[in-house]
């Protein structure tokens, strides 16, 4: 008898188990999802709306950077700008996911949605305000007052800490990502002046100091309050700074050029340019100064160049007025990490459609083929899909590779192998383990039989979901 109640009691949790893992409690999903297209769209938007109802409180949109599906707790700690831009990234995926939709002839889940991702477009950037601040910096060619975009966010408007390493370069650069994302989709001047007011400030950080042979030393360091130089504040600005070419390619528009006179290598100079120039130029000298320094034997990026000198910001003076020195860095720093590798794939596909020039189609090939043999392992985790190591923040970092996959595709269609391992992981963790609209951390393994260790970082869920819409675009595309 003992042993028949037994047998009962392990039936029914494990019926109560399977049911828990497969609720879906969020009112008002969106439906749909015929073909493959649109299966990943819908889910997209599940998630996002999701992670959108139980991330942000109030009217000011605070982003917590933790919440528990299990327990329902939602952590008092904020999520950083960079954690905050996820979001966008999440929407704008979606927003070009219906649009996509609607190009290929099928309008229907366009017509439902897109304005209402619109709307919550406008109010995540109103509310990226809260990190936003204004401090005076002194760069390699001027000194000047900026508003930019803290790590930490602020206590109202316009009032986060910017100064020194209270902002850091990549942060700027992947909001300029999104912003210029926001442009093309919405068409509004605004984002593209914020993109562009933002890109003017990170290019100031380009060390544009000059070496021995009159060549600038280039690269640039991780914030204004750093001196490394990392591949997450060079690498993320290539594809935008192309996206910027672009835009302007058949207009007349101009752009200061602030830069080190190359003979006497002190004299700080400034000449107009073509926007559309003076944006490609940036963008190749980004990409090459990456891949000069950051590309390992093995073919993919490690992640900084440390031993600086000096060690910490200093200023000079030359002419009586106060300059940032420039910085030699001699130290290659791992580990690599997918998303510095993700960049450059996107910057490398960007580039050769922009230029045609065979040698970015081919460093592109070469890296897709280097970073998936280093990346993903096949099998040691669930036999027949391939695990991407997701410590610390790389579940966001990974889904910068797959991006740089698809980006790469139209030009060479062999990465659809690569591609297709991140769907497969996708839908292995919806089927088997969505919660309340909400994946696990780990897509093949699944929820922590402790309840209470089940925190799930915010932007992991928009990463998920930028990545089901990313491949919901890419699907029409095959």
């Amino acid at each position: 008898m003992k042993k028949f109640l037994t047998i009962i009691i392990c039936f029914l949790l494990v019926a109560v188990a399977c049911s828990e893992s497969s609720s879906n409690d969020t009112p008002d999903k969106p439906s749909g999802g015929g073909t493959p297209s649109e299966q990943n769209l819908v889910r997209a938007m599940q998630i996002a709306d999701q992670a959108i109802s139980l991330y942000f409180t109030g009217d000011g949109m605070a982003m917590a950077r933790y919440y528990n599906p299990y327990t329902e707790i939602r952590s008092e700690e904020k999520g950083s700008v960079w954690m905050y831009t996820s979001s966008i990234e999440a929407v704008n995926a979606i927003l070009h996911g219906l649009k996509a939709q609607k190009d290929h002839g099928n309008a229907t889940l366009y017509d439902q949605h897109f304005s209402r991702y619109v709307d919550s477009l406008g109010k995540l950037y109103d509310n990226a305000d809260y990190y936003m601040g204004t401090f005076e910096l002194t760069s390699y060619t001027q000194t000047k007052e900026w508003s930019v975009y803290g790590v930490n966010r602020g206590g109202s408007k316009g009032a986060a800490k910017v100064e020194g390493i209270e902002n850091v370069y990549d942060d700027q650069m992947w909001l300029v990502r999104e912003l210029l994302e926001a442009y093309k989709l919405t068409n509004d001047q605004k984002y593209l002046d914020k993109a562009e007011y933002l890109t003017e400030y990170v290019l100031d950080g380009w060390d544009c100091t000059r070496d021995a042979n009159g060549e600038e030393i280039g690269g640039i360091p991780w914030g204004p309050g750093y001196v490394t130089k990392h591949s997450c504040s060079n690498g993320p600005m290539v594809s935008p700074l192309v996206w910027l070419h672009e835009l302007y390619k058949s207009k007349p528009d101009m752009i200061e050029h602030r830069y080190i006179d190359a003979a006497d290598k002190k004299t700080r100079k400034a000449q107009m340019e073509k926007k559309s120039d003076y944006y490609l130029d940036f963008a190749k000298k980004i990409y090459d100064w990456q891949k000069k320094n950051l590309l390992r034997a093995d073919g993919v990026y490690d992640d900084m160049m440390g031993g600086c000198t000096p060690g910490s910001p200093e200023t000079e003076i030359i002419d009586g007025v106060p300059y940032r020195k420039g910085g030699t860095c001699v130290d290659r720093v791992g580990p690599a990490i997918t998303y510095n590798s993700g960049t450059m794939l996107s910057g490398s596909a960007d580039l050769f459609r922009a230029t045609g020039n065979n040698m970015y189609l081919e460093d592109g090939q070469k890296l897709a083929t280097a970073s998936f043999g280093y990346f993903a392992k096949l099998g040691t985790t669930k036999p027949g899909y391939y695990t991407y190591d997701i410590s610390g923040f790389r579940d966001w970092f990974d889904g910068v590779l797959m991006r740089g996959y698809v980006d790469l595709y139209p030009s060479y269609k062999t990465v659809d192998v690569c591609i297709n391992s991140f769907q497969k992981n996708l839908d292995y963790g919806y089927d088997n383990y969505l919660y309340k609209d909400m994946l696990p951390t780990n897509l093949l393994v699944g929820w922590n039989l402790d309840r209470g260790k089940n925190n799930t970082e915010g932007m992991f869920m928009f990463a998920f979901a930028a990545e089901y819409a990313v491949l919901a675009k890419y699907e029409l595309q095959k």
